[in-house]
């Protein structure tokens, strides 16, 4: 990363991927803020949930503008392939160039929102640049919960003005997000013997996209849960199927891109099985063969080994068939048109000895069509038999149209680019709706660089695209209005 621009961005950028990072484990990323800010003599501060912010004063001629907070969350979606040997909790990422692209190898790169952090600490270290009273706030565990802006108490940020840098299309300015609620749902059971004259088989997909079950839900990718779902729905109405293992997904806002699972069907069906699995797979790959052109199935023998009771194995299928994935309804504003208002992800299934815990996930920027969608999947499992609880959730970050931000952020990007920016809202969660609540007469924008497949191995950073974005965000800095 030496060579690329701008260096000072990159530099920081490299220095924190030596920083094990994951979420609710960001310890010593918290000390090198602490750190960091007590070096260059300025304020730092940690709140009791584990938030730092480091306050900067202004530049010479600046002191008279209104404090903007930047703000960036500290930990990073793990991810790896599955053949990778790479431990989170003490590695360092290993970064390399591809073209315009930077990547990690066999890992999430940490650039949501790594580079928004690194940015930040440019921003920081430097001594050359024109900007009013600026707050740099790092929060944790932004990824599982949102619960570093959820312990965040009023007064902990005094600025007027904030800029997010959590956003992954370069060009587009966000000003407005979607809600969530985690839905969940735990099938427990006693294991039995499967009946006599059964056949285990195992049955695998990898090779999927996935990606962000918010900012990626709208492109049509294949989920391997509810492919998996399907399969096992159509063998279960036609023979006696006894699941034994279900396991796919791991991160509560991903799209799955692989999984596994084990079951037994009467030893003089296996054929019928195996024949309408190679028609199954088929049939899918057709079917998503633009969004996931290299999906890779597998099935074979397995081991015989106790499995859940019809009744758990039957409603558990049953409900994952049942449930709304996907994109359910688009905005109705004409502003945000093109924004998804209100999705549903079914994120893991993850089984052993006693119990099926299933994830899912459900966003709208409309909070009671949020609570609707949220309900209609907890009924589902409730009907089939499982125990369901539901997060507090995090609020909708509603678009404020007579924003003075939006308007220096929107006349920045035409004087340095010659082009319109795109303004628009995004279906992921911002930390910004959390802030709308407790900090109401924040002015508040998002943006950032281009970064593609999030929350997977095949993430990646767009290179120019930082320049681009360093640059929009000082020219902002030098236009932010006086203070009232």
């Amino acid at each position: 990363m030496a060579e690329l621009k701008p260096a000072r961005v990159f530099e920081q950028f490299a220095r924190i991927n030596q920083i094990p990072r994951p979420s609710k484990h960001e310890e010593q990323m918290i000390a090198y803020l602490k750190e960091f800010g007590r070096k260059r003599g300025l304020e730092t501060l940690v709140d009791e949930t584990g938030n730092v912010i480091i306050r900067k004063p202004a530049s010479k001629g600046y002191e008279q503008r209104a404090v903007t907070v930047l703000q960036s969350h500290m930990d990073m979606v793990c991810d790896k392939l599955v053949d990778v040997d790479f431990d989170f909790h003490k590695d360092a990422i290993q970064t390399y160039v591809e073209g315009d692209w930077l990547h990690a190898k066999g890992t999430t790169l940490g650039a949501d929102d790594g580079i928004g952090v690194a940015i930040e600490l440019a921003l920081l270290d430097s001594d050359d640049l024109e900007h009013g009273p600026i707050e740099c706030v790092f929060t944790r565990d932004e990824e599982t919960g949102l619960t570093g802006a959820f312990g965040m108490k009023a007064g902990f940020m005094t600025g007027d003005y904030l800029i997010n840098l959590d956003s992954e299309d370069e060009g587009q300015i966000f000003v407005s997000c979607a809600g969530g609620i985690n839905t969940t749902a735990t099938f427990r059971f006693e294991r039995e013997k499967a009946p006599e004259r059964h056949f285990f088989i195992e049955a695998s997909l990898k090779g999927l996209n996935g990606g962000h079950s918010g900012d990626d839900i709208e492109k049509k990718r294949a989920n391997a849960i509810k492919l998996m779902a399907r399969f096992l729905y159509m063998q279960q109405e036609k023979l006696d199927l006894r699941l034994a293992q279900w396991n796919s997904g791991k991160m509560h806002n991903a799209i799955p891109r692989d999984g596994k699972i084990v079951f037994a069907v009467p030893a003089d069906r296996k054929e019928q099985v195996r024949a309408d699995w190679n028609v199954f797979t088929s049939e899918v790959e057709d079917e998503f063969h633009v969004t996931d052109k290299n999906m890779v199935w597998n099935m074979e023998s397995a081991e015989a080994q106790t499995v859940m009771p019809k009744t758990v194995s039957v409603g558990l299928i049953r409900a994952v068939q049942a449930m709304d994935n996907g994109v359910l309804a688009m905005c109705q504003d004409e502003a945000l048109a093109s924004m998804v208002e209100t999705s549903s992800n079914v994120a893991s299934v993850q089984s052993s000895e006693g119990e099926v815990v299933v994830v899912t996930s459900q966003r709208s920027n409309v909070m009671s069509n949020l609570r609707n969608m949220a309900d209609s999947v907890k009924a589902v499992f409730q009907l089939a038999g499982a125990d369901v609880v539901q997060n507090d959730g995090y609020p909708a970050w509603k678009m404020n149209p007579n924003s003075k931000l939006v308007k220096v952020t929107v006349d920045a990007y035409r004087k340095l680019f010659g082009k319109e920016p795109q303004v628009k809202g995004i279906h992921a969660g911002l930390e910004c709706g959390l802030f709308s609540e407790k900090y109401p007469h924040l002015d508040m924008v998002s943006f950032g660089p281009t970064l593609r497949c999030v929350h997977t191995p095949d993430e990646r950073l767009s290179i120019p695209t930082v320049q681009m974005v360093w640059d929009h965000l000082l020219e902002i800095l030098k236009n932010i209005p006086a203070k009232q």
